[in-house]
């Protein structure tokens, strides 16, 4: 029931075996496609802990999609401009508005309508966090009548849990933070997120707990809005050796991050 392993090989449409080398140097076609207002405009959802953080305090962006946009921008020999995205869903519902040339979010057959995604950077998981004095106690108990579980909205598990769940009720947010709110002040049964994000919303409410498991495994990618080929094809390449040459994971430890939060995804050529 819940894997969905074959379902994203299908979409995979720009991860056919790519050379694990330095990517080639940007043409002007690529230029022109990849930043066509003359800056590489960046979405990054920092409602996902593994891709990014913004600073409450100054609103400055870090972490992997971060690094991944600058030295992505270098590359090109263009500037950077990072724009911020307070869930994954608002990306993906923009996509066609040119408001952004790459983009850092869960592969998922609905947002492929729309956006062309490279094979994964990093995989991680959707998991539940339950409240204090739940008597649930395993991913298999959540499907059930009656109930209720907080999720962000068009997030890549909500659009999973849509599909699979045929009894529990999802409860739609705006991000993970507002899911909790929701769960405490609507007494509703669980919150279902990326782990890394509900262990760090556990430690403020306590006696919950974020069950072990998960329900899907999130491959986590770079997107191009459609109709920019060679601009796809590039990022691809690029990815392909940001994982190959050890950038992905060092920026995962610089960031704190090991391998209960997120694991670097396997070549794209692994699977074929």
């Amino acid at each position: 029931m819940f894997g969905i392993g074959s379902r994203i090989s299908s979409l995979l449409l720009l991860s056919m075996p790519l050379a694990a080398c330095a990517a080639s140097p940007a043409s002007d076609i690529v230029r022109k496609e990849l930043a066509p207002t003359g800056t590489l405009r960046a979405a990054i959802n920092y409602n996902n802990p593994l891709l990014a953080r913004r600073d409450a305090a100054t609103g400055e962006l870090s972490g992997l999609a971060v690094d991944l946009s600058r030295e992505l921008a270098r590359r090109v020999g263009v500037p950077l401009e990072l724009i911020p995205y307070a869930a994954a869903g608002k990306i993906s519902a923009s996509a066609k508005g040119n408001t952004w040339d790459i983009g850092y979010l869960a592969i998922d057959p609905l947002r492929a309508n729309d956006i062309d995604f490279t094979a994964a950077h990093v995989e991680l998981e959707g998991t539940y966090l339950l409240p204090a004095g739940s008597p649930l106690q395993r991913i298999e108990d959540m499907d059930c009548d009656g109930v209720r579980i907080a999720v962000t909205a068009k997030s890549a598990y909500d659009l999973f849990l849509s599909r699979e769940l045929k009894h529990a009720q999802l409860v739609r947010a705006e991000n993970t933070p507002e899911s909790i709110e929701l769960m405490l002040g609507q007494k509703l049964d669980a919150v279902a997120a990326v782990r890394t994000a509900l262990v760090t919303g556990a430690t403020r409410l306590p006696g919950s707990r974020v069950l072990s498991g998960h329900f899907m495994t999130i491959p986590q990618a770079a997107g191009i809005p459609k109709g920019r080929p060679a601009a796809a094809r590039y990022v691809s390449e690029f990815i392909e050796e940001m994982k190959a040459s050890g950038f992905v994971a060092a920026t995962l430890k610089k960031y704190g991050l090991g391998p209960d939060d997120a694991i670097v995804a396997p070549p794209a050529s692994a699977g074929k």
